[in-house]
């Protein structure tokens, strides 16, 4: 169904690595630079005033005062790999500034593009079609511009090597690598990370969708693509788990044969183990299958009600002190699942998180969920509740909260994207990225 992974020569050494293809030679590692060539021929586009290539572009921390060990290659993003990247100017961006800002296209960057990203059920038959044949696409052309990194020590930086990948599976690998735990002082803690348990949750799985969404028009040339969303709202059951869409499952929880995606295979799946990076990464055989079995897990019987949303949305505060799981009267933590949304004080399963529990196999496998493209959809739909919530009550990057979380500091970098969007950054409407959603049930 897709081609297979193939292994780079190069090996890391001292040097750990990073996505954009053009920045893991072992000049640009080892002089901790990342200002490829745009097509003038000079670094970061500077010939053309794309950008030029400085140093320390990325921010400092909140929690630069704390005393840090910095074993995880991720911590303090991208500081690690590299001290001097590109600095794109206007509406230029991307790692090299050979792209526009979200919401921009044109050679110049100069026209506004606005995509609308509809309810699964509100696209027409041809819409539906081309969104399945995008995926598919996505899933089996290997990405150009970015590699990903596997390691089965994440203690030894000799063993670790870039792998090509497709665009899709650069996605999930972007998901799976925020999520892996956190290494510290020689030791892993999984209690929290880069995407999930503190106020960057909405953020990153935003710019997330963003980077897939590029990626897609990109390749298609279809700058109007825009990934749906799934309105889950009060449903017994999964509507949307049929071989006309997202697909049905069969008795040993594998989809269905009849299936867009029956033969998906999802990178970094196989072994779970706290040192290791996507060990499967090279090895077709071993990748599991997409499975799901809806309302099977006896923990979720059903979707998210009406008013779970509802109440959801009445939490004023983005996010509260200790900002990690256990936020009470905190939107971002009922938005993720953590908290009961009716009353802000109960700590349970809840929304985001009750949903890829419900959903069972690989969405109930969050490091790997992404490789299941209902996980799209799901996000999509969380993305719509955030937007709906900043536009109650006209949110700014300035009401990101301060906090000492590792990854989860305003001014941090989003973990692992190019060029550096601040955590913060995301607190604003939809629209200044250039996507809208559209009205399918009231909210």
């Amino acid at each position: 169904m897709f081609t297979p992974c193939i292994f780079l020569t190069l090996f890391l050494g001292v040097v750990q690595s990073q996505f954009p293809r053009s920045c893991t030679t072992s000049s640009a590692l080892e002089s901790k630079t990342c200002c490829p060539l745009w097509t003038d021929d000079s670094p970061c586009g500077s010939q053309s005033g794309r950008g030029e290539c400085r140093n320390v572009v990325v921010f400092t921390p909140l929690a630069a005062g704390r005393v840090r060990q910095y074993d995880d290659d991720r911590l303090d993003w991208p500081r690690f790999y590299y001290e001097s990247t590109c600095k794109c100017f206007g509406n230029y961006s991307g790692y090299n500034c050979g792209q526009c800002k979200y919401g921009y296209t044109g050679d110049k960057c100069e026209r506004q593009n606005t995509v609308i990203r509809k309810e699964i059920r509100q696209l027409s038959f041809l819409e539906r079609k081309k969104f399945f044949s995008y995926l598919a696409l996505a899933k089996t052309t290997k990405s150009t511009d970015y590699v990903i990194l596997t390691t089965g020590d994440r203690h030894h930086r000799d063993t670790y090597r870039f792998v090509d990948a497709s665009i899709y599976d650069i996605f999930a690998w972007i998901h799976y690598y925020s999520m892996k735990p956190i290494l510290e002082n020689g030791t892993f803690d999984a209690s929290f990370n880069y995407a999930h348990q503190g106020p960057a949750f909405p953020g990153w799985h935003r710019l997330g969708l963003m980077f897939l969404e590029r990626e897609i028009q990109l390749l298609t040339g279809d700058e109007n693509f825009g990934i749906p969303y799934y309105d889950w709202r009060g449903e017994n059951n999964c509507s949307i788990c049929s071989n006309e869409l997202l697909g049905e499952s069969n008795e040993q929880g594998f989809l269905d044969d009849g299936s867009h995606f029956a033969f998906w295979k999802s990178i970094c799946s196989g072994y779970n183990y706290a040192d290791a990076y996507c060990q499967t990464a090279g090895d077709k055989c071993q990748m599991e299958r997409l499975h799901r079995k809806p309302g099977s897990d006896p923990r979720v019987k059903r979707f998210p009600s009406f008013q779970d949303v509802e109440d959801t949305l009445k939490w004023k505060d983005f996010d509260r002190f200790p900002y990690d799981s256990t936020s009470r009267r905190s939107f971002r933590n009922a938005l993720e699942g953590f908290l009961k949304p009716s009353d802000g004080l109960t700590l349970e399963r809840s929304m985001h998180n009750a949903v890829h529990v419900y959903f069972g196999g690989t969405m109930s496998q969050v490091p790997i969920s992404s490789n299941d493209p209902i996980f799209l959809l799901h996000h999509s739909y969380v993305d719509k509740i955030f937007e709906a919530w900043l536009q109650r009550y006209n949110a700014t990057p300035d009401k990101y909260p301060n906090n000492d979380e590792d990854g989860q500091g305003p001014n941090e970098c989003a973990t692992p994207y190019f060029p550096c969007y601040r955590n913060k950054d995301f607190l604003t409407s939809c629209s200044n990225f250039g996507y809208k959603y559209s009205k399918y049930q009231e909210m």
